[in-house]
């Protein structure tokens, strides 16, 4: 289909039938392809909004949780939960942060129910992480809506130019290249502009998808060894 798309332009820009800069597409298109074009540009805008937010989210939630795991390892290795706390409360960009911030806190407030503990923890830790999970999956539901509807959306306006290439073709009462100029040029940039705006989409989808994997596996372990921890501080006990 891109071949086809791509000799078809080729053709109608050898002719001269229509001028090919944005400007001159733009005048030949009807209201109906302007309005798809502009749906697709706010796609593409948002799409672009959303990458860049994650992308900032992700890469200081992988860098402050290097930090976070190191300073907070040797605080617990001396018992010190309050300056684990507050080395976890520094880091509030950090995912497995959150999540250990949570459960420290759960674990000393539960200290004064023997037993209670433990178990009191647990549940923290597992609502802590489905909350930071739920944040760091904001905008990605977006993401995907545009990159499954933008093909479509393009589709319409094909189908918009196809329509009026017909139109044409009805006007001028000929079968030419000129009458169906117009109309296949619409066709044309919907079309390669909803490809435009859905392909980035998918995969930027795809690779924050397997990020967002990857940080539930990091939060996983942590909260198993921070429960570990606390066994083991009972046990001393």
């Amino acid at each position: 289909m891109l071949a086809t798309l791509y000799m078809i332009a080729f053709w109608l820009q050898q002719e001269s039938v229509v001028g090919w800069d944005l400007r001159s597409m733009w005048g030949a298109m009807g209201w109906a392809a302007r309005v798809v074009v502009i749906i697709l540009f706010l796609m593409s805008a948002w799409s672009v909004g959303v990458m860049i937010d994650r992308g900032l989210t992700y890469r200081a939630a992988r860098m402050q949780s290097r930090l976070f795991v190191q300073a907070v390892s040797g605080a617990l290795r001396d018992g010190k939960l309050d300056e684990a706390i507050r080395i976890a409360e520094r880091n509030k960009k950090s995912h497995i942060a959150k999540v250990v911030a949570t459960g420290l806190q759960e674990f000393q407030t539960a200290s004064e129910i023997p037993g209670q503990e433990i178990d009191a923890s647990q549940r923290a830790l597992e609502r802590a992480m489905a909350i930071v999970h739920a944040e760091l999956k904001r905008g990605l539901s977006g993401l995907a809506t545009i990159g499954a509807t933008a093909p479509f959306v393009g589709l319409f306006g094909t189908v918009v130019g196809i329509i009026n290439a017909f139109k044409g073709i009805s006007a001028e009462k000929a079968t030419g290249l000129t009458a169906v100029a117009g109309g296949i040029a619409e066709a044309l940039v919907a079309t390669a502009i909803g490809l435009f705006v859905a392909v980035p989409a998918v995969w930027m989808y795809n690779y924050f998808s397997g990020k967002i994997e990857a940080f539930d596996v990091e939060m996983d372990n942590s909260s198993k060894e921070l429960i570990n921890y606390f066994i083991m501080r009972r046990q001393k006990r």
